[in-house]
């Protein structure tokens, strides 16, 4: 079974699943990954929500940026799906569908992300190259990658 996605605006969200969203990024960033961060960033309004939904559960999440709203490029970030469906490929399922998400809402094709760098092949294989050095962000190794 694939997953159900919608795109909604931080207004759009109902309670339910604004907790269901960050609970789920605090079980896999905060908890799985062992980072103290601060997640909840006052970044969540202006941006674009992507959920995939399995049955009524929020399995995977994106957030999406228009041009200047995070990068100067429209942006992907906070990509996230649960440790337990990561082995039906529905990351790559929510990496297509938040860069189709970013056509059509903000008819851009330029994106740009910092990715964690073990995930850097996965990244290429929907078209991004890395740009820069890698650096920590959050403990954590990142690098820059961009896709046009």
């Amino acid at each position: 079974m694939g997953l159900r996605f919608e795109v909604k605006r931080f207004d759009e969200l109902i309670t339910p699943e604004l907790y269901k969203i960050l609970r789920l990024r605090a079980e896999v960033f905060v908890v799985e990954q062992d980072c103290v961060y601060q997640d909840i960033d006052n970044k969540d309004q202006k941006a674009l929500h992507v959920i995939g939904y399995k049955n009524d559960n929020i399995v995977a999440y994106t957030r999406i940026f228009e041009a200047g709203n995070y990068f100067e490029q429209t942006s992907i970030g906070r990509v996230v799906v649960s440790e337990e469906e990561r082995k039906y490929g529905y990351g790559h399922d929510l990496i297509k569908e938040s860069i189709w998400a970013i056509e059509k809402h903000f008819g851009a094709t330029d994106i740009k992300i910092s990715a964690q760098t073990y995930l850097k092949k996965f990244y290429e294989t929907h078209g991004f190259q890395q740009i820069g050095e890698e650096y920590l962000e959050d403990g954590i190794p990142h690098i820059g990658m961009v896709k046009s």
